[in-house]
């Protein structure tokens, strides 16, 4: 197999934990344009990654006749949907490409100079830099500084009470490290997710819902490896070896976990609910890694007066999280266990008289706070079948909130009902 496609597999199906072990994480853009407070909303097929409790909700909401207490919303009967997503920050990864090609082309002049003045390379290569201060201080720039790609599918399928997905979450984050004498590039620990999961959501009472879910997981992971200026050559020999370590890992199916999600939804009043779920409650190590329960609460509020569920339909929430209330590592973090966000989604082209039932195009616009920093996000949908979504939030890498933040920029395409 040629060594771009090797780069290609490694890149697209690989990603990076930078603190403590987690468990997968799912990427809604949906939700994560509004901050990622979702748990007390999961008034669609979202409710298999936040809270199963919402899958009663389906074709419930928008129900008016039947429901009248729950108000006026757009009826949502089915989602079936297919995704792929990704992201790449494509100025950034160039601007590094090219620091590492200026890096080595020094390198090689460098290493020529010491043969020919009978010199060692650390000498010159230091007064080298010294002669090239722009080139310095462009590493310094890119020193640790992670330049993460993200893939993403998604295989959905949620309808009244029951749920279920198979997805992909891959991450690598490479950087550049400044390095005594000589620049490297480094790449952490390299895992896959891939996660199979269902569950169900039932009314207990018109305004309770419990939600209960099963999932399997297989984390594919590759150990460190660092490529510097001196042994950039050496690049094939390097991807041959965590290739073959890959494609061994992936199908080594004994260290599958297996997992529950718990979930509960409560309608106070006609136009609020809250939310609460216990996530990746697993019975063994994942990857030989410990993973801790995501307990996370939420409340959201949509006014009847904004919403409707005629032929134009139009949607608007509020939402407000407590997420991951038991990852102690977040505590000295301001901010960072608090999402809020709001969205609105409205039917610009539809057959009228038919309850949203035929609609051509949609659009939803959201923005909101995850951890402390904006998120934003749009959705564009197509006669129902197809839909483009855009989405931004920011991750908090330091270890505090505040120092260093990095910002991702996420796409998807969508194709289902």
């Amino acid at each position: 197999m040629n060594t771009p496609f090797k780069i290609i597999f490694i890149l697209c199906f690989t990603t990076t934990f930078l603190l403590a072990a987690k468990g997968p994480v799912h990427k809604s853009l949906r939700a994560y344009s509004m901050g990622n407070a979702h748990v007390a909303i999961v008034d669609d097929k979202e409710a298999i990654y936040y809270n199963y409790a919402g899958l009663s909700q389906i074709n419930r909401l928008g129900n008016f006749k039947v429901r009248p207490q729950q108000g006026y919303y757009p009826r949502n009967y089915l989602n079936m949907r297919v995704n792929v997503g990704g992201a790449v920050p494509f100025q950034d990864f160039l601007n590094g490409y090219n620091l590492v090609m200026d890096i080595q082309d020094l390198y090689k002049r460098v290493e020529k100079a010491a043969d020919e003045n009978d010199l060692s390379v650390a000498d010159v290569l230091i007064d080298s830099l010294g002669n090239h201060p722009e080139l310095a201080e462009e590493m310094n720039n890119y020193d640790h500084i992670l330049l993460s790609l993200i893939a993403k599918f998604d295989a959905e399928l949620a309808f009244h009470n029951f749920g279920g997905a198979i997805w992909v979450d891959a991450n690598v984050a490479p950087y550049i490290d400044a390095g005594l004498v000589i620049p490297f590039l480094c790449i952490d620990t390299l895992y896959v997710d891939a996660v199979i999961q269902g569950g169900i959501g039932f009314g207990i009472t018109n305004n309770f819902s419990l939600g209960l879910g099963v999932k399997a997981v297989k984390r594919q992971s590759m150990s460190v490896f660092k490529l510097d200026a001196s042994n950039f050559s050496g690049i094939q020999d390097t991807l041959d070896a965590r290739y073959e370590e890959a494609k061994d890992d992936l199908f080594d199916f004994s260290t599958i976990s297996f997992g529950m999600d718990f979930g509960l939804l409560f309608q106070l009043t006609r136009e609020t609910k809250f939310g609460a779920s216990l996530r990746d409650v697993y019975f063994k190590e994942l990857n030989e890694a410990k993973i801790d329960p995501n307990l996370s609460f939420g409340f959201s509020y949509s006014p009847r007066p904004l919403s409707s569920n005629t032929a134009f339909a139009r949607k608007v929430n509020f939402a407000v999280d407590f997420e991951d209330a038991l990852n102690n590592e977040r505590n000295y973090k301001p901010l960072s266990h608090l999402n809020m966000g709001m969205e609105v989604e409205q039917t610009l082209l539809a057959w009228p008289g038919l309850n949203n039932e035929i609609r051509a195009l949609k659009v939803r616009l959201a923005g909101g706070f995850k951890g402390g920093y904006p998120s934003g996000g749009v959705g564009l949908e197509l006669m129902r079948v197809v839909e483009l979504e855009l989405a931004t939030w920011a991750e908090e890498k330091g270890y505090y909130t505040g120092q260093a933040p990095y910002r991702v920029y996420m796409g998807q395409v969508r194709v289902g009902f």
